[in-house]
């Protein structure tokens, strides 16, 4: 086992030269092929380690919003440095990666990784856990993707809240399902701060925070159409669909304004 952990391991270096540094924060060059090996790396070191088990990584989905909040909080920059991985989840991102010269090969998106986490789960075997959403949401969420994808062991499902008197029961319910991947939907930055303050306490392997993926899962709420996605206008979909995201939508051109001050400052 320790040969095949280290082969895949070994394939992100996790230096400098695997990192893309946009507006001050590390975003990791990998796309969903690298994503999944590395959960499946770090899920086998978790479970070939019983005495002293590795620290939970984090991974989080950093799209624009997250960068210009990280610039504007400190901690949540730090939970960003912290994370043990920060994919390039957004169009925005993949645009701002093109100005600098270092072209990512695709989005790795919370809502599109849950179900390809969960492939892969369902093939490997993982103990899956569904923290967030609204009530019964997650239950929803859980009884399609274990349709979805026979043999998918979803060990709990709990709404709860990232609120600090709600950890001794979180962390009773984690521990006694004992899962191996833990999606954490409790809406960006929430989730992030709230994994990254439990995580040396965490009996998963990896904690993920994947925002609204459960309710798209569930179909309480609809992604974009397919062609929105692929031409990048998942944002506008967001915003005819949910307009009370207006204020939120409104860093997206705060993001390409700093990226490109940012390019023609380094072009001098």
């Amino acid at each position: 086992m320790a040969p095949i952990i280290s082969k895949i391991v070994n394939r992100f270096d996790f230096t400098q030269t695997r990192r893309l540094n946009i507006l001050g924060i590390k975003i990791d060059r990998v796309d969903f092929a690298l994503t999944l090996d590395l959960i499946d790396a770090w899920v086998m070191q978790r479970r070939a380690a019983s005495d002293a088990p590795p620290l939970c990584r984090q991974i989080c989905t950093v799209n624009p919003e997250f960068i210009v909040d990280a610039r504007r909080d400190p901690a949540f920059a730090q939970v960003l440095a912290g994370a043990d991985l920060c994919v390039p989840d957004g169009a925005g991102v993949l645009w701002a990666a093109r100005r600098v010269g270092q072209p990512l090969r695709e989005r790795v998106t919370g809502s599109d990784g849950i179900y390809r986490i969960c492939a892969r789960a369902a093939a490997r075997g993982w103990r899956v856990y569904l923290l967030g959403a609204a009530p019964g949401v997650a239950e929803q969420a859980a009884a399609r993707l274990t349709t979805h994808y026979p043999g998918l062991r979803v060990v709990g499902c709990y709404a709860g809240s990232p609120a600090d008197a709600e950890w001794p029961d979180i962390r009773a319910r984690l521990d006694a399902a004992a899962p191996d991947i833990l999606f954490v939907a409790y809406g960006h930055p929430r989730q992030d701060f709230w994994i990254d303050r439990h995580r040396a306490e965490l009996p998963a392997a990896v904690a993920i925070g994947v925002g609204g993926a459960f309710d798209f899962v569930a179909g309480v709420a609809q992604r974009a159409p397919v062609w929105m996605q692929r031409r990048n206008l998942e944002w506008l979909h967001r915003l005819v669909t949910q307009p009370w995201r207006w204020r939120r939508m409104l860093k997206l051109p705060v993001f390409v304004g700093l990226v490109v001050m940012e390019r023609r400052r380094a072009d001098g």
